[in-house]
Parts: structure tokens; sequence; C-alpha cells
């Protein structure tokens, strides 16, 4: 496989779904790994606001699907993997969640996507055996629940269950060790009338190549277009998306339809990973959408989309980079990022519309004290401590805190760590090293941020509980901070 086609395989992810009236247009991931999420409430507003009628949850939030419920907004709603066995293994457990999160949600519910990326080979074979028993019992609780005509089962997959011989979106088939499983899963969910989505991430690509060519990630501006038999590839979405394509066609689904479950561009925590780059995506991709051309294998064919993600998300895993944060059209407090034309009937020219009624903490931060030395042995363990169990991600090379100096550095840490903790006194004592100050000390893109006041925003743990399984590798980043390296 060449960086053309695939360099995105890791981070591009597959889901059976066709036949039910869908919503056409953009969509968005609403995730909710925050220590502060915004009110459910809120974002439903939000999205109302900026004319998104469709969402995808990753798993059934009580307080998302309430919100949701007879809101007009379509869901796809998610269930973890550590369900996957005991759905496949008791029927009557898939009844008891239906009953819970479709039943009760109807007026709302779409989609219900078993599990997410479950054929993983990070997950050692874990699912394999799970999944289509688990997908077959959810279906036909859903059947029985009288809700089949409505709502559609699907299983989102990692892109690594297909590959191409021959480094051209031509050569698309499944991948070869689990080939027949995928033909199952691919037969069971054509059989339900189910389309296909797929979740494409070009900026993976840029982060796990340094030779891609950067032009080619997005919908503008390249120069050197892949030729596949005649068919004309300028940027890595359609030539991801039409391996695809020719993956089904090959084994008997060429009918299917398919949909982009997740596609976006990150704004910090890597070099490539900016609102001018993610705005250049996002548009790009948003006009490519709209513009109804399809893609060389599907042309003149809408494409589907859940742009990923509504809003930056300071809890997820930053094991896969520390770009995980910041793929929000939105920050953490609803705030839009950049100019953006969703092309939506609600959309306002160029203007995302920001969330409405949030309320936030008082004006106050936590700051390196002005008497702190930097020589001071307490320093590296204190900001080991406050980057581990908060959130740090913005600051290093290439991002949007990188022009600080190592007391900046330091300031936003101890900040990070006190607003994580609801501006709490005690979480503001670092060894004699911290004060609060009521002087904003923000500068230029780097914004030290006053957390949200919500009733959840205690999710990120007491003052003292690590809040990550890898906080010794903190002491290194705080050391880099500092500058000692």
């Amino acid at each position: 496989m060449g960086w053309w086609v695939y360099g995105v395989l890791w981070y591009m992810t597959v889901a059976l779904v066709v036949g039910v009236v869908r919503v056409e247009g953009i969509g968005a991931n609403w995730g909710t790994q925050a220590t502060h999420p915004l009110p459910a409430s809120i974002v439903v507003g939000m999205l109302k606001d900026n004319g998104i009628q469709k969402v995808k949850l990753f798993e059934a939030d009580s307080s998302c699907l309430n919100a949701l419920s007879n809101s007009g907004i379509e869901v796809m709603v998610g269930i973890p993997n550590d369900m996957l066995n005991s759905l496949a293994n008791d029927y009557s457990a898939a009844q008891a969640w239906v009953s819970q999160n479709v039943s009760k949600y109807i007026s709302s519910i779409r989609y219900v996507a078993v599990g997410n990326e479950p054929f993983l080979s990070t997950y050692n074979g874990s699912y394999l055996n799970t999944t289509l028993p688990a997908l077959q019992n959810i279906h036909t609780a859903i059947l029985k629940a009288g809700y089949g005509d409505k709502v559609k089962v699907t299983v989102p997959q990692n892109a690594a269950v297909y590959q191409s011989s021959s480094d051209l979106p031509s050569g698309g088939d499944f991948e070869a060790d689990i080939h027949q499983l995928m033909v199952d899963v691919t037969s069971f969910l054509n059989e339900t009338g189910a389309p296909f989505v797929v979740n494409i991430y070009p900026f993976i690509s840029l982060y796990d190549d340094p030779s891609f060519p950067f032009d080619y990630a997005f919908f503008n501006g390249y120069s050197s277009p892949l030729d596949d038999n005649g068919k004309t590839y300028d940027n890595v979405f359609d030539a991801n998306y039409d391996t695809l394509v020719w993956a089904l066609q090959k084994n008997g689904f060429g009918d299917m339809s398919i949909i982009v479950g997740e596609i976006g561009w990150p704004t910090d925590g890597d070099e490539n990973a900016n609102s001018t780059n993610a705005q250049r995506f996002n548009q790009g991709f948003i006009n490519h959408t709209l513009s109804g051309n399809g893609t060389p294998m599907r042309p003149n064919t809408p494409i589907d989309a859940y742009l990923f993600s509504l809003v930056d998300e300071d809890a997820k895993s930053i094991q896969p980079g520390n770009f995980e944060r910041h793929w929000g059209l939105f920050f953490y407090d609803g705030t839009p990022k950049y100019d953006l034309n969703l092309g939506t009937s609600n959309s306002n020219s160029l203007n995302l519309v920001a969330a409405k009624g949030v309320t936030f903490l008082a004006q106050q931060w936590c700051v390196m004290a002005p008497s702190a030395n930097l020589d001071d042995p307490e320093v590296a363990p204190s900001v080991s401590f406050a980057c581990g169990n908060a959130d740090c991600t913005s600051l290093g090379y290439g991002t949007s805190c990188g022009g600080l100096d190592a007391q900046g550095n330091i300031s936003y840490a101890f900040n990070s760590y006190y607003q994580e903790n609801n501006q709490l006194s005690s979480a503001c004592q670092f060894s004699n090293l911290s004060v609060i100050t009521t002087t904003n000390p923000s500068s230029g893109t780097c914004k030290f941020i006053i957390m949200i006041d919500t009733e959840s925003s205690d999710a990120g743990g007491a003052f003292g509980g690590p809040r990550v399984n890898i906080l010794f590798l903190h002491f290194f980043l705080a050391i880099s901070i500092i500058g000692f390296l």
C-alpha cells in the first residue's frame, strides 16, 4: 500500500448501514470525553442554530439522548466494545439495551453502531467472535420492538479491514486475514438494508508520514494527481473512498450506499494541527460534498457525512497524539474556532454560531509566582503532576502555545490544573511556586482558559488523583517544558 491511498488507513473506520430515508448534508460527531462538558441542552441549541440536522454519539449518554429527543435532529447512537460479549451471548441483554436506548428515544434514533473498530489489531482478536452475534441480536431486538423499518444497525470497522494489492483504489479488497468475516458482516448488513459508513482522516497521513504530499491531504492545490485507469485523484479522501467502493464491488456489494461517519482536522497539538489548516480542510470537504460531484467511482452521487467533531474533548486519550483533544469545530466552551460555511439552511454565511447560555468560573488564573525560581527542584515534579492530571496538549513545538517561555509554560500547566479542578484554592498550591491572579496571562494564540461552570465539572477527578495511566511520562514533558533540554 502506498501513501497516496493508504496513509490514512490507521484512522479510517468502516460501518455498514442502507435503506432508511436519511437526513442529507453535513452532520457532526458529538463526543463527551470532557472534564467539563457543555450541558446537553446547550449543545442541542447550538446544533439547531447552525442547521446541523444529524449527530453521531459514541455511547448512549442519557443526558444527550434526552436533549435530542423530539428535537428533529437525527441520531446514530453507539454501543461500546466492552458490551459486545454480553450482547452476543445474552439476547435479553440486547432487548434491554434496545428498550432503554432506542424505544425510549425512537423519535430521534435512526442508526445503532454496535461496537467501534472491533477488528482493530491492537485488540488481538478479542471481538472477532462476538461482533457479528451482537450485531444480529441488537438487530433482532429492534425488529421485535417494531422499529425495523426506521432504525438500522451498523458496526464501525477500522479501515485496516480492507487494503489494495496495487497501491491504487482499483486494487481494493477486504483484508485477507479477516476476509470471510468481513464478507459475513457485510452480507448481514446488506440483507438488512444498510449503507456503508467510513471515517476518513487525511490529517493522519501527514502526521504519520513526513513525506506525504501536504496539498494531497486537502481539496485544492495538489499538482500531481494519481491516475487509476483513467480515473483521476487529486486528494486522498477520494482515493480512500473509492478504495472502499472497489472492495465492496469485488465482494458483491457494489450497490451499497456509503456514509462518511467521521472526517475532520484538529486545531492544536501538532505542527500541522491549526485553525488555518482545519478551515482549509473542512471548508474544502464541505464544498466538495455540497457540489454533488461525488468521487471518480461514484460520480454525481452526494456524499453523506458527519464532521469530526463538534466540540473539543479535554479528557480524550492522547496516546495517538496530543491533537486528539482538539478536533472540534468549537472550543470546549462552544466558541467557534474559525469561519466555516456549513451550507445548511440555518448557517449564517461564513460564521458558525456560538453556544448560548454558557456560564464560566471567576476571571482568575493560577500562574507561576514572580518570586519563584526556575531552578527550584520542585518545579519539574510540579509541572509533571499538573500536566498528568490536566491538559497540556497546547504546549510544545508547533502548537498554539509553542511560543511561551519557560515561565509561561509552567504557568499554563498550573492554570490548566487549577481550572480543571474548578478553581479550588488547593489546586493552586504548588510548593510555593504558584499564585492566583486576576490578570489574564494569555498571549497571542495561546489562551489561558477559564473553565465552564457546570454541574458535571468534577468529572476530571479530585485534587491529587491521576487522570491518566501514563503519568510518569509527564515528568519528561515537564523537563522539556521548563527548558532543561
